[in-house]
């Protein structure tokens, strides 16, 4: 199956069966906005609280907080978006559509623009003579740098600028002393954010995958720079291999299989870091069951990374809808770059006593783009069959995890299944259907991925027991009510 036609498979399942679908799509949806349904929703808070769990169990001393998402024009001064955080824009004279000068480079001559200025960038659109997508014309106008920030004006009298937050991680920072106090003073200590962002994207693409508004989860680990090279779970993880994707002379090599020793002493990678790489890989491949093969770690280059991060690899997943791997997180080593920024701009001394020792925290951060992390496992786990489609889902996200159908409508089999029912759903996310054939039912629940599913027949009346049925193998057990809940949490 091609890229395009599991794209559209994928997208007609979402958006019918209720993951998500264009926001305010009956006055003319407007690219980059989303309204998750109540699939994606609780698809969505799975991943979440799985993420949860997982990233704030590796320390005691990691912890949540939730932030603002509209915050003062100061803050993005002193953290650098106002003058970095831009795309290349060009606009076709004849019928002012305006693209991604890098991305109608990149598809139209399949070459990379990574670290490029707008001249370079008009140059090859003019010595190519790149025609624009819309209208065919070949007359663009000069490439320019366009901010991606949403701008308000605050108060009745909107003389105050503030800004939607393009990222969670400034709230992390700006909380950084306060938490520090009320963390007892210890170094080092971890702030983590779920929360949406906001990006006037030029011309989002790629459907559900770059969004104008979206969900990140992410964690800010503050630490002693002096001991970037101390772990103290490291004996756990030191001979488990990394699967990292290198950046050589501006291109990245094939997949190598490293282990967390060797990143260390071979490629010079701090323990801290290394560690959070071992942690995240163990996340995708043991957690979401992600396939071996469709996971890596690629390295960015100095001159694709954001100035201020001194190491940057990427999570990516390989989605055929996409066309390859595609970033869905990263880590990256961002020195003291925003609490150096945040102590200027505002003039609050952010400098901390650690074992007295006056010192500038560094900063570790785990990056998730939460959408991205969607539309990939929908991607990686979607099945084409002879007889059916189906998202074989993973059971910690999949949105229902079991089915409950009577064989028929009649003759007391709604009554009995909706005991059953009434059972099951005290322990599991279970839907009930009773609308249709069997048959029917079955591909309904395939599509949404629910991994089991109960079926009463006329046998259930007189021996209390069903029929379990297996999402991915088809393959059926009977199984006596009263074993029902204990059996379905042995197979979850």
């Amino acid at each position: 199956m091609k890229g395009q036609e599991k794209s559209e498979k994928i997208l007609n399942i979402a958006t019918k069966r209720g993951f998500f679908f264009p926001t305010a799509e009956i006055y003319g949806a407007k690219a980059g906005f989303w309204t998750y349904g109540h699939l994606g929703t609780l698809m969505k808070q799975k991943w979440e609280n799985l993420w949860r769990c997982y990233f704030l169990g590796l320390s005691d001393d990691y912890w949540e907080i939730e932030g603002s998402s509209i915050l003062p024009e100061k803050v993005f001064q002193s953290s650098g978006h106002l003058t970095h955080f831009h795309d290349p824009l060009v606009e076709c004279k004849k019928c002012h559509q305006r693209f991604r000068a890098d991305d109608l480079i990149e598809d139209e001559l399949n070459v990379k623009t990574y670290g490029l200025d707008a001249e370079a960038l008009d140059k090859l659109i003019r010595d190519n003579n790149l025609a624009c997508l819309n209208c065919k014309a070949k007359d663009f106008d000069q490439v320019k740098w366009f901010n991606m920030m949403f701008q308000m004006q605050l108060g009745a009298t909107k003389t105050e600028p503030v800004y939607l937050s393009p990222e969670t991680a400034q709230n992390p920072y700006l909380s950084f002393k306060r938490e520090f106090m009320a963390l007892r003073e210890q170094l080092p200590f971890g702030l983590a954010m779920i929360g949406k962002a906001f990006r006037n994207e030029i011309s989002p693409r790629q459907g559900f995958f770059r969004l104008r508004e979206f969900w990140q989860a992410e964690l800010q680990i503050f630490f002693d720079p002096a001991t970037i090279n101390q772990c103290d779970e490291w004996r756990n993880v030191e001979k488990y291999k990394l699967l990292l994707s290198f950046s050589e002379k501006g291109k990245n090599g094939a997949v190598k299989e490293v282990s967390c020793e060797e990143a260390n002493k071979k490629y010079q990678l701090s323990k801290l870091y290394v560690y959070h790489l071992a942690k995240i890989q163990q996340f995708y491949l043991e957690k979401l069951q992600i396939p071996k093969a469709k996971f890596r770690f690629r390295e960015l280059s100095s001159d694709e990374r954001a100035f201020y991060n001194k190491i940057h690899y990427d999570v990516e997943l390989d989605c055929e809808t996409l066309g390859g791997f595609k970033e869905v997180g990263g880590l990256h080593l961002r020195g003291s770059y925003d609490l150096e920024g945040h102590q200027k701009g505002s003039g609050e001394k952010l400098e901390i006593l650690v074992d007295g020792k006056k010192i500038l925290p560094h900063v570790l951060e785990l990056s998730f783009g939460i959408d991205r992390n969607i539309w990939a496992l929908l991607d990686i786990f979607f099945r084409a069959e002879k007889e059916r489609d189906l998202l074989s889902l993973p059971a910690v996200v999949a949105p229902i995890q079991v089915a409950v159908f009577p064989l028929v409508n009649k003759d007391g089999l709604p009554e009995k299944a909706k005991e059953v029912y009434d059972l099951v759903h005290e322990h599991f996310y279970t839907l009930y259907d009773q609308k249709g054939s069997i048959g029917k039912m079955y591909r309904r629940v395939d599509e949404i991925g629910t991994p089991y599913m109960i079926t009463l027949d006329y046998d259930s009346l007189k021996d209390n027991d069903v029929t379990v049925r297996d999402r991915d193998s088809m393959k059926q057990v009977r199984v006596k009510i009263k074993d029902l809940v204990s059996y379905l949490q042995k197979l979850f």
